[in-house]
């Protein structure tokens, strides 16, 4: 008897990118933007029990990632983890710890419980309606009409991680697979498509998280000022024409001499920054093997905002991956084992888990400057003393990493080595 198919799926995308600030000087916190101080009497919340170890884990599988891939890396932290974690909740105990500590949760100092609140809070949190941020997060289940899945489960799903489930026709898995990805496309407003591979007969579920993000910039590009025949060196060997978008604005930015890059904050409207950080010549492999919580500590540490003459690429990338050959490297081995239990979801049948699939999309440009959206927005004057402006042309492969900042959270992590690789 073949084993039972159950896709995972991740679904993130990132539309129309155009950026609060980065933490204030001296801040301690583990290198991620800080939302404002609290005073001392005030708890945490509890989406601070998740957040830090959802980055330490972005880092970890974008190395994994990285390793003999020379061209463009994107994918969803949040997405991911929250995806992996929902799935921890129908698993068995063993098989659920080691999801779980997969993603880099010490068990003994954070319970099984408290990450579920964590992630409750975080998703929550996240999809609380902003004026200037346009952020969608949620979880679906697909389960064939053959399964009797487990009340238990599917009240926690959807408590915890605000999943619905859908009855799906599995038997026609052509049918059923084109819905899925229509209804993935529907959520993410046309962003992500094609999500799904092929499906088998013999899948019984798919477990779907679809994200999605936009917002304009703070500052936003004079489209008139993009330049379309401008060089990217992709390496020492290639280089692509493309539309290069120009500005002079007040940024914060820093030099890492220990890591050679230049480290970037450009800010939205709303409550996220992106970081885009530039290797000097020939150091992208330095720069992705110093990736550390500590390093993004000291990126943390930008000078307050000066002019800076900035090229930035207008680009659009996607990431699509098939993580069941990257996530054992991290610790999550059982979970592809024909053996594994998902009895907390499906009952007495035990499924196993044959795919991982991810899948992120970018679109970068000079959006921003629609109706009020540009009262404000206007760059202060140079300081008449100053002769000369720093420049930061991106026209070289750089990583990007998009924060949401009220909650401290890693949304999007890449590379773009090809910005029109589309």
């Amino acid at each position: 008897m073949s084993p039972t198919w159950l896709w995972l799926l991740g679904a993130g995308t990132l539309a129309s990118v155009h950026c609060q600030p980065f933490p204030a000087h001296g801040d301690k916190n583990l290198g991620r933007p800080s939302a404002p101080h609290h005073q001392a009497s005030e708890p945490q919340p509890i989406y601070h029990k998740v957040t830090p170890t959802i980055t330490s884990f972005a880092l970890h599988l974008y190395k994994q990632l990285a390793v003999g891939n020379p061209g463009n890396i994107l994918f969803s932290p949040v997405s991911l983890s929250s995806t992996l974690a929902l799935l921890s909740l129908g698993a068995q105990v063993d098989i659920s710890t080691q999801i779980l500590e997969g993603l880099g949760f010490n068990l003994t100092e954070t319970s099984a419980a408290d990450i579920h609140q964590g992630f409750q809070s975080l998703l929550h949190t996240l999809a609380l309606p902003s004026p200037k941020l346009e952020l969608k997060v949620g979880n679906s289940l697909f389960l064939d009409k053959q399964l009797k899945p487990q009340r238990r489960f599917l009240d926690s799903a959807k408590e915890l991680y605000g999943a619905l489930a859908f009855s799906a026709n599995f038997t026609d898995s052509a049918a059923t697979g084109r819905q899925i990805n229509a209804y993935v496309r529907k959520q993410t407003y046309g962003r992500v498509a094609h999500c799904l591979p092929e499906l088998g007969q013999d899948t019984l579920m798919v477990l779907l998280n679809f994200f999605f993000f936009k917002a304009k910039w703070k500052h936003p590009f004079d489209r008139y000022q993009t330049r379309k025949q401008d060089s990217f060196f992709m390496d020492e060997k290639t280089s692509l024409r493309v539309p290069m978008m120009k500005q002079k604005e007040m940024h914060r930015f820093l030099y890492d001499q220990e890591v050679a890059c230049t480290v970037l904050q450009i800010e939205y409207s709303g409550t996220a920054l992106l970081l885009l950080v530039l290797p000097d010549p020939g150091k992208m492999q330095q720069v992705e093997a110093a990736m550390q919580p500590e390093t993004l500590r000291r990126w943390s540490r930008l000078s307050p905002p000066s002019l800076l003459d900035l090229h930035l690429p207008r680009f659009s990338i996607s990431g699509t991956y098939n993580l069941e050959e990257i996530l054992p490297q991290i610790g999550l081995t059982n979970i592809f084992n024909v053996e594994t239990g998902l009895s907390g979801i499906m009952g007495q049948l035990n499924k196993t888990v044959s795919q991982v699939s991810h899948k992120a999309v970018i679109d970068m440009n000079e959006k921003g400057t629609e109706a009020g959206a540009a009262s404000g927005l206007l760059s202060q004057p140079s300081p008449l003393n100053v002769t000369w402006t720093p420049h930061a042309h991106f026209s070289r492969p750089f990583l990007l990493l998009l924060w949401e900042v009220t909650t401290q959270s890693l949304l999007f992590l890449g590379k773009v080595v090809n910005p029109a690789a589309g």
